[in-house]
């Protein structure tokens, strides 16, 4: 009888400390995952500072709580004339949490080649851009620009893959800073799929 309880008791330490190590397996198992899901969770544009065409630093961080769409541009391309379209939707947008920033690049037959003083010059006097116009970057290629590797790496922000195909391709950020939807060139920035998310609560 005393040789049936103390094998028993044997039995149940066992267990017991079975089911302990199984528990600290389990809490290392679930600090693990938690470490991994800091590891891949979204980037935000809040963390870039850029100059803009003038020469000031441009922090993206001030844009906190308001949607962003980020657009490269180009002043000799057939769809040049999407500037015009760029400031009527600013215009209408700009005081409810609304910016456009405008990022030049002469990645695509060579349709940017002027200094960022000359663009500068070319969106005031052709199109009256008065939205926030960054220093010519790069947006594709060995060289591009932090920036835009956030916007197309699914790795960097979570969402999707994309490539900058052409000219005033459109990149909406929402009040997070979290990439929300890749908009194609030919797309204009006055589209209802544009508009519609704008107005989205």
């Amino acid at each position: 009888m005393r040789k049936n309880a103390m094998i028993l008791a044997l039995v149940l330490v066992t267990l017991l400390s079975g089911c302990k190590k199984e528990g600290e397996q389990n809490k290392e198992a679930q600090n693990e995952a938690a470490v991994n899901q800091q590891e891949m969770k979204k980037e935000n544009i809040y963390q870039f500072k850029v100059s803009d065409l003038y020469g000031s630093e441009f922090d993206f961080s001030t844009l906190k709580g308001k949607k962003v769409m980020v657009v490269n541009t180009a002043s000799e391309c057939g769809l040049t004339p999407q500037y015009a379209e760029l400031q009527k939707l600013y215009d209408k947008y700009k005081d409810k949490d609304f910016v456009i920033v405008g990022f030049p690049a002469n990645n695509f037959g060579g349709q940017e080649p002027g200094s960022d003083a000359e663009i500068a010059t070319f969106c005031k006097e052709n199109y009256g851009v008065t939205f926030p116009m960054m220093s010519k970057i790069s947006v594709k290629g060995s060289d591009k620009h932090p920036m835009y590797q956030f916007l197309t790496q699914k790795s960097k922000n979570g969402v999707q893959d994309s490539e900058v195909s052409w000219n005033f391709q459109k990149y909406l950020i929402d009040e997070n800073g979290e990439l929300a939807m890749v908009v194609e060139p030919r797309t204009l920035p006055t589209d209802e799929k544009i508009v519609g998310w704008i107005e989205t609560n």
